[in-house]
């Protein structure tokens, strides 16, 4: 089964990048969920949590501050404003 090469990046700094199996997050349409195969697609990101299932490791959110949602060829890149590990995550492998 084919993985999303997912890459999560603020303003200033990268929050986060590896493989996961879903994505779920909100945008300025509603809720979404991001599985491998989905259609190409830009968005406004709203604020609020992602939640990733990555390949390897538990399911974690990072808290984000609006801004935009891409997915095209299994490849997710959330560009957001402001983000954040919520606290309590255990998102260590690909935190950079």
């Amino acid at each position: 089964m084919a993985n999303l090469e997912v890459e999560i990046v603020a303003a200033d700094h990268a929050v986060w990048s590896g493989a996961a199996t879903l994505v779920k997050g909100f945008t300025s349409e509603g809720e979404i969920g991001i599985l491998p195969g989905h259609s190409p697609l830009l968005a406004v990101l709203a604020p609020g949590l992602l939640e990733i299932a990555p390949v390897d490791g538990n399911r974690f959110s990072v808290d984000v501050d609006g801004g935009f949602f891409s997915v095209d060829s299994n490849r997710v890149v959330i560009v957001a404003d402001g983000a954040r590990l919520h606290e309590g995550t255990s998102a260590n492998a690909g935190i950079r």
